[in-house]
């Protein structure tokens, strides 16, 4: 993509990716004549347009035929089975529904709970699709900066769901593992395979995307990075000490738990301040700064040329096709089916670990973040393969900055009111495989510029982390301490 991309429209779409209306920018053309900074505005409204049209998931939507249910009397009855259309039928990945239902008989009459955990996994790869989709179809009618802020918080509600869950039942290394697979997921597997797909597809094109897009989401993947570390570093240097050390912690430490906790939840509060920052430098900050400068002739015909198809094939996305008081029920319906699923995957995940013979650290953090989010990643896919960089950077690099300094914080402190004791102690290995996986990013990404072989570099990178943890028998009792307050 063409660096002529303002930083409002590709910033914007880092997490908040499908935030609002589109403009109507259209309208209102009274002459040919256009002066260079006209021209260079039309340009970012209409890439804005069609970023916000062009979800994760809107590529594997299909349009639903609507003629038989016209022709229904009454008109009560068309809204609903009109509702139903969109809603259940209205994806390609339909056919995974029955997955829900047989993962609640399965779990209803026990049986085998590796098929539990296998058709619970499945049911929610349409549902969290599902989701994504309620929520931008309740982004339509309430504006831009609500839809956004919607977008950034339900983003990835399958994620904190799960981790949810899995905290009410003590289970803290499923956790962190899911946590960490769907930061790492995002960061290696699906921006390579995006990054590498999309460069075959196009090797006689110039792929360039904004650097101020990565730029900004590496920067807080390290913050991200430094808080889950210090924890780690900070048990790790009070265990070497001896007994002066655990006697100094003994005494610093609050009665809520030891300092290891204490720092983990101040830590929290630090990310969630970051995301809240991130969220209003990119909702408001972002439409003080000024028009860029005109581009070049060819980029500007190319950047029309990229977007020509999407802007009139996906003009019909720019209405809600279901009304806002329809969508909620829908939403909170689909949310309940998640959880319910996700109550299965944490209570089987052992289980169909044991029945497999694979280990729970390469259920968590592999399987888990692929299946889970397998409409997002196509979409990302899809889009790179359109030489759309900038949309599928904001799908990867948002939807891991987004776990790290928004899920992984609310997941500490309801843990606290709770009353459970969770840190941000990831264990060593863990921490080192994120550490490295967010440096071989930037690194990646700090030219503005791809090519297939980045892709295929993140993509090996994923492929030895998977074979860590595949040979690593992780110890069925949790590693971490997951204390009941008193």
């Amino acid at each position: 993509m063409s660096s002529t991309i303002s930083m409002e429209s590709s910033s914007n779409l880092s997490l908040i990716e499908n935030g609002g209306r589109s403009c109507s920018c259209d309208g209102g053309s009274g002459s040919d004549k256009r002066t260079p900074t006209s021209e260079t505005a039309e340009i970012s409204r209409r890439n804005r347009r069609s970023v916000q049209n062009l979800s994760a998931t809107s590529l594997i939507r299909k349009r639903s035929d609507l003629k038989l249910i016209s022709r229904v009397r009454w008109e009560f009855l068309r809204r609903i089975l009109t509702n139903l259309q969109e809603v259940l039928l209205g994806t390609k990945l339909f056919l995974l529904f029955p997955a829900v239902p047989l993962a609640v008989v399965a779990h209803r009459y026990e049986c085998p709970r590796a098929w539990v955990f296998a058709l619970s996994l499945l049911g929610l790869i349409p549902l969290a699709e599902r989701i994504s989709f309620l929520t931008e179809q309740i982004a339509f009618h309430t504006g831009p900066t609500v839809g956004g802020l919607m977008n950034a918080t339900c983003g990835n509600a399958t994620e904190m769901i799960i981790a949810i869950l899995a905290v009410g039942q003590r289970k803290m290394r499923i956790v962190k593992l899911s946590l960490l697979g769907s930061i790492l997921s995002n960061l290696l597997f699906v921006l390579g395979t995006s990054l590498f797909f999309g460069g075959l597809s196009n090797l006689r094109k110039h792929q360039s995307f904004d650097r101020k897009q990565g730029d900004m989401n590496c920067i807080l993947l390290y913050l991200a990075l430094l808080c889950q570390t210090l924890p780690m570093i900070l048990r790790l240097t009070t265990e070497a000490g001896g007994t002066g050390a655990r006697i100094e912690e003994h005494l610093t430490a609050s009665e809520d738990g030891s300092v290891v906790v204490v720092l983990s939840r101040a830590s929290s509060f630090v990310m969630l301040f970051a995301y809240l920052a991130f969220l209003i430098f990119h909702l408001f900050s972002s439409r003080l700064s000024p028009p860029p400068p005109p581009p070049p002739l060819p980029q500007r015909e190319e950047e029309e040329d990229v977007y020509d198809d999407d802007v009139s094939d996906k003009s019909e996305e720019e209405e809600a096709v279901i009304a806002m008081w329809s969508a909620i029920p829908w939403l909170i319906t689909m949310t309940l089916l998640v959880a319910l699923l996700s109550e299965y995957l944490v209570s089987t995940i052992q289980d169909a670990a044991d029945t497999w013979g694979l280990s729970v650290g390469f259920i968590g953090i592999i399987l888990l973040p692929i299946v889970g989010n397998a409409a997002e990643h196509a979409g990302a896919v899809i889009f790179a393969f359109r030489n759309k960089l900038d949309i599928t950077l904001g799908i990867a690099l948002g939807s891991a900055t987004q776990i790290a300094l928004f899920v992984v914080p609310v997941t500490v402190l309801v843990a606290w009111a709770m009353g459970i004791e969770m840190d941000l102690n990831f264990n060593l290995l863990e921490t080192a495989c994120l550490a490295l996986s967010i440096l071989v990013t930037s690194f990646t990404l700090q030219d503005g510029t791809s090519n297939y072989m980045k892709g295929l570099v993140l993509l090996l990178c994923y492929v030895v982390i998977a074979a860590c943890f595949f040979v690593s028998k992780s110890p069925s009792t949790e590693t971490n301490t997951t204390h009941t307050m008193t």
